[in-house]
């Protein structure tokens, strides 16, 4: 994965609201009307895409995007509506449990007979599954960690240095070679994927960019610093057993060693982040802000409903035999085993 300074090309757009947001960043239209977003799907291709582009301008752009934009107050408008009727949404939706000890609990709980989606690819995954599962995911893995950035200015003592233990185990330990995200491209190139950052943003279906999406929302928010809490303890808490069922998918497979690697790093980090998160980040943010429970709780539980939704949408498609990416990958891979 080599650095590329200019960053992805422009998406295509889904729909007024994506193509408006696009052309204004090409220079070339004006943003969409307060009523448009007002009546969008929150959870749809149109309006994740949109904001989606919104969020990108604040971590690595667009090519021929200026950077200025970041900071544009009509975008910022416009991506301030889009973020209300997703917010809406997920606060409507979620099914919130009634205190952080409950919703904590939960996660550590394995169903005894899990049907996920790394069941799925782990019990009868085929190296296509495994590809299309790394093309969609490569939109927060090849920036795994930088959306829980933001949220380190906004903590204090025991869950500042907590969140910032984790996170400098995320970037490498200060070895470029292990940042997670260079583990990634690994995995990517062993499946024979363009490791190029933002590569598959035309491929990705709407529930993914919805999962990306949350933690963008909530990590850019100072007023969400808890959900975004929240959302770091639901991935650091489900990762490690996830993560054992991938790298057992990838073994399985032949799919390479680098992509075994990837996986089984996760499986013994994550399980020593599980309790740094919950612990000190959760527990020093709590002892610190009681009142920030309830936004714990709708991190963890929104971050349940998105990933769901996502996984609903992947095994619907792949029990059907159909792609799950909009734009399907080439059938030939550079790796063999």
């Amino acid at each position: 994965m080599e650095y590329d300074r200019e960053g992805p090309s422009l998406p295509s757009a889904r729909g007024p609201l994506s193509a408006a947001v696009r052309d204004h960043l090409r220079g070339t239209g004006p943003l969409p009307a307060p009523e448009a977003v007002a009546a969008a799907d929150p959870y749809g291709d149109d309006l994740q895409l949109a904001l989606y582009q919104c969020y990108e301008l604040h971590y690595r752009g667009f090519a021929g995007v200026c950077p200025d934009l970041e900071w544009d107050p009509e975008l910022l408008r416009v991506r301030g509506a889009l973020e209300r009727v997703f917010l809406a949404a997920l606060r409507e939706d979620t099914p919130v449990h009634d205190s952080v000890d409950e919703a904590v609990g939960d996660l550590l709980v394995e169903p005894v007979d899990g049907n996920g989606v790394s069941h799925f690819l782990r019990d009868k995954g085929e190296l296509w599954h495994l590809r299309e599962y790394a093309a969609q995911r490569s939109l927060y893995h090849l920036k795994e960690a930088d959306p829980h950035a933001w949220v380190l200015p906004r903590l204090w003592g025991r869950a500042k240095a907590g969140m910032a233990a984790v996170e400098f185990d995320e970037y490498g330990g200060g070895r470029a070679d292990r940042v997670h995200a260079r583990l990634f491209a690994d995995l990517m190139t062993d499946l024979g994927l363009d490791t190029a950052y933002g590569r598959y943003l035309d491929a990705a279906c709407a529930e993914l960019l919805a999962t990306v999406n949350l933690m963008s929302l909530f990590g850019l928010h100072r007023s969400l610093r808890g959900a975004l809490v929240g959302h770091f303890a639901a991935v650091e808490i489900t990762s490690s057993p996830g993560s054992r069922r991938l790298a057992e998918a990838m073994r399985r497979t032949g799919a390479g060693p680098a992509a075994e690697f990837f996986y089984d790093e996760h499986v013994e980090a994550d399980a020593v982040h599980e309790q740094v998160v919950r612990h000190e980040v959760i527990g020093g943010l709590l002892e610190e802000e009681p009142e920030l429970a309830p936004d714990v709780v709708l991190g963890i539980d929104a971050t349940g409903l998105v990933e769901d939704r996502l996984a609903a949408r992947l095994l619907s498609d792949w029990r059907a035999g159909r792609s799950s990416l909009r734009v399907p990958l080439p059938s030939g891979i550079s790796h063999t085993s």
